[in-house]
């Protein structure tokens, strides 16, 4: 262990242990910190209290991301052109633990590192911890970073609903926030100089160069798409197979067609969420609620690729006499972070050796942000490439040694203006 890592160490792990446990299932060991849940709200106090414990003043903007601020000692006035870091700290359902935490963790231990150096920044530092990213509960993702940018208008937003019944406007006044805040925050590219997020690898790339760290190079457009089957509710044993419209039949052929379209065109797309009505075995189903995730390496591309699956879903549901809808839920561009940001990243790191360049297949609040402010990140190796589930992991070597890294760039970054 480097002796940065060494020194991030002591200050990570007791960090790390303070949340372990929140949200976390008994039953899967996944995490289910859902936006504006009890896990969530408690998260938002420890962050809270991480900020307080470092005498940073701590702002919740009108979309509910939370801002934890460092000013230089002589600083006037509202902050401008800081160095910003962080992530989120929701999950997906029983998702694992370092997934958007291990940003907020590695932050304030970074701050805590460059702190203990004797540095005086010369620009102020941030910590944000960006709401409802992974958008597990309203099904639009990066809730948080959307409405600050301007991507997701307020009025959809609110309309939201989960699963519970609950739209997004309920469940802000239930955590005793105001709906009618939220909005565009047009103070965003003033105050952001860079945001630099650093986030756990989701894929083994890093494993297999065994390297602990990546700077990223680019995000791949991505969306999700909601497909509804409308066919007709019946008795599963009293009715003959040529008077069915079962929108099962369909939804399963279209599930088949989504990766072989995937496989065709070097992308990938996933049917992970299904609500089906009424839900019981002996009954045909009336509805079949899907929801497709796909992913490609260029826009055309995922369009043909959405383009495709819809053509075929259409077909399939027609042959069954079933109806068809498809609705578009989100769609994130293509995003190459700039050059200047990463080759800063690099020279501050350039006494870590060769640092790998990746690009994700997977979204993130840096992606959403990098049309407003400039955006870099910084990936740590997870060694299984699990993700999204309760088997994600890094180990703590490689945490101690990202947290250092973060710490690095944060230095070089607030000395040199």
């Amino acid at each position: 262990m480097s002796t940065q890592a060494a020194t991030a160490a002591p200050i990570f792990d007791p960090l790390w242990a303070e949340i372990e446990a929140v949200g976390r299932d008994g039953g899967t060991g996944g995490y289910r910190r859902y936006a504006w849940s009890d896990a969530d709200l408690t998260l938002r106090e420890w962050f809270r209290g991480c900020a307080a414990a470092r005498s940073m003043d701590v702002e919740e903007d009108r979309n509910g991301n939370l801002w934890a601020w460092w000013l230089p000692h002589d600083w006037v006035g509202d902050p401008k052109g800081a160095f910003v870091t962080g992530s989120h700290l929701d999950s997906v359902p029983d998702g694992g633990a370092f997934d958007g935490p291990l940003g907020i963790v590695s932050a304030f231990t970074a701050v805590d590192l460059v702190r203990a150096s004797g540095i005086r920044p010369a620009i102020p530092i941030a910590v944000v911890a960006f709401s409802d990213e992974e958008g597990a509960r309203f099904g639009v993702a990066c809730i948080g970073s959307q409405l600050s940018t301007g991507a997701l208008a307020p009025e959809r937003a609110l309309g939201l609903r989960g699963q519970d019944g609950i739209t997004l406007a309920e469940a802000l006044i239930r955590a005793g926030r105001d709906p009618d805040a939220l909005g565009p925050d047009h103070t965003l590219a003033d105050r952001v100089g860079v945001f630099v997020e650093l986030h756990v690898e989701q894929g083994r790339a890093l494993d297999v160069v065994d390297r602990p760290l990546a700077v990223a190079s680019a995000i791949w457009p991505h969306g999700r798409w909601e497909f509804d089957f409308t066919g007709e509710a019946n008795h599963a044993g009293a009715t003959r197979l040529v008077d069915r419209h079962d929108p099962m039949l369909p939804f399963a052929s279209t599930v088949h067609t989504a990766r072989a379209e995937a496989v065709a065109l070097a992308a990938v797309a996933t049917f992970g969420k299904v609500l089906v009505s009424p839900n019981g075995t002996n009954a045909i189903p009336s509805r079949v609620r899907a929801w497709l995730d796909a992913r490609a390496a260029d826009q055309p591309t995922l369009e043909a690729l959405v383009d495709r699956i819809a053509t075929a879903a259409r077909s399939h549901a027609g042959a069954e006499g079933v109806g068809l809808a498809v609705h578009t839920e989100s769609v994130t561009p293509i995003v190459d972070f700039a050059p200047e940001p990463r080759a800063r990243l690099a020279a501050a790191l350039a006494h870590l050796g060769e640092i790998p360049v990746l690009p994700t297949q997977a979204g993130h609040d840096a992606g959403i942000l990098s049309d407003r402010v400039p955006t870099a990140m910084l990936f740590v190796r997870n060694p299984t490439g699990v993700s999204h589930s309760p088997a994600e992991h890094a180990d703590a070597a490689d945490c101690h040694v990202g947290a250092a890294a973060l710490a690095d760039v944060m230095t070089a970054w607030v000395t040199t203006t």
